[in-house]
């Protein structure tokens, strides 16, 4: 199932978010994003000047995970620096659930996360 049909995205555009971290530790999966919000998201203010949209901070978790592969290590993924001197990892192009886990494209690599459960959090 493709992200975008989950409620917990609802008004969220994965595809416009940056990656601006990460960690993968025992059992856990957790994405640092500066995500896309838009007017549909509860979490949706007016963008200020100078954005596109609304941009917030937020956590994608898995946790409780099996194993993960595909993941690339951080010095192996070219950095993008905005003009505002922001690096990030650039953007998730593909999210996909699966029945036994989920599978995210990107410049972060092609990873596959075995179980585990799905959290998204905007920070406020």
């Amino acid at each position: 199932m493709d992200w975008r049909k989950l409620e917990i995205f609802k008004g969220i555009d994965l595809n416009d978010s940056f990656i601006l971290d990460w960690s993968h530790e025992s059992g856990r999966l957790s994405f640092e994003l500066e995500a896309s919000i838009w007017p549909e998201s509860a979490y949706y203010v007016a963008p200020k000047p100078d954005e596109y949209t609304c941009y917030r901070k937020a956590t994608l978790l898995f946790k409780n995970i099996k194993a993960v592969t595909g993941l690339k290590a951080k010095n192996a993924v070219i950095t993008s620096t905005d003009a505002g001197g922001s690096v990030d990892y650039g953007n998730i192009d593909s999210f996909i659930v699966l029945n036994d886990g989920f599978e995210l494209e990107g410049d972060i690599g092609c990873i596959k996360v075995f179980g585990g459960e799905l959290r998204f959090e905007i920070q406020t």
